[in-house]
């Protein structure tokens, strides 16, 4: 595998009419996965920073963007119950399986909404949100798709937009190619995991598609296990 450049292979999980017990035990084999390594670490992180610049007064309105399972919102919702920090969380995806099974494994959680809508439409851009996090969402984009959304998010986006997503790197790559297949993974992962890494970003992709959507306020740190923390910082906010 030529990891110079993004691949641009398609994942299976980029057919929205994919509905199936597949799908569900892929869903449940990513969560396992982020688990295991640290997955929710790089928004988790972010929000702690962020916190300062939470509005006063209301809940912080976050939506989470291509939710999938509904995983990463779920361990938001943990981290502000333990705070006492008052949210309102929306999932945002466009395929409706997913919509069910998150909100089916949410119901511990009623600060927990999910929607299904494009986030390429005016409805959605029209959306108020303080904090938009997309995490192992950006990679299914091309980079003239991902400019286009970042630049929308960063004007949307009233504190932040966080970003977690993975680093294209030979060791991520073959290590989750290697040890979904060990570990008896179903068909979806076996093909996606390692497929997502070699769609994912190097630091130089980063700095790239960010300038080339006029943002200039951001950190990019990486994370372990080889993930990348982008956080932009809203428009009128100093970083």
């Amino acid at each position: 595998m030529n990891l110079a450049t993004r691949a641009t292979a398609p994942e299976l999980m980029d057919d929205l009419t994919l509905a199936s017990d597949e799908l569900r035990q892929n869903l449940d084999e990513l969560e396992t996965i982020n688990t295991w390594l640290g997955g929710y670490r790089p928004v988790l992180a972010a929000l702690v920073r962020l916190r300062p610049r939470f509005p006063a007064g209301r809940p912080l309105r976050l939506a989470d963007l291509g939710s999938g399972g509904g995983d990463t919102l779920r361990h938001v919702a943990a981290w502000a119950r333990r705070l006492g920090v008052p949210v309102a969380l929306t999932g945002i995806d466009a395929n409706e399986f997913m919509l069910t099974y998150a909100r089916a494994k949410s119901q511990r959680y009623p600060e927990i909404s999910y929607r299904q809508v494009d986030i390429f439409s005016p409805e959605f851009v029209a959306q108020p949100y303080d904090v938009l996090t997309a995490s192992l969402f950006c990679h299914h984009f091309t980079d003239a798709e991902l400019v286009n959304l970042l630049h929308r998010w960063h004007r949307q986006a009233q504190v932040a937009v966080v970003i977690n997503d993975l680093h294209r790197h030979p060791l991520a790559y073959y290590s989750i190619k290697y040890l979904t297949r060990l570990l008896g993974g179903s068909r979806l992962v076996q093909h996606d995991a390692p497929l997502s890494v070699a769609r994912a970003f190097s630091r130089a992709d980063w700095v790239r598609l960010l300038a080339r959507a006029g943002i200039t306020r951001y950190e990019l740190r990486w994370c372990w296990a080889f993930r990348w923390q982008v956080v932009i910082y809203a428009a009128a906010e100093a970083v």
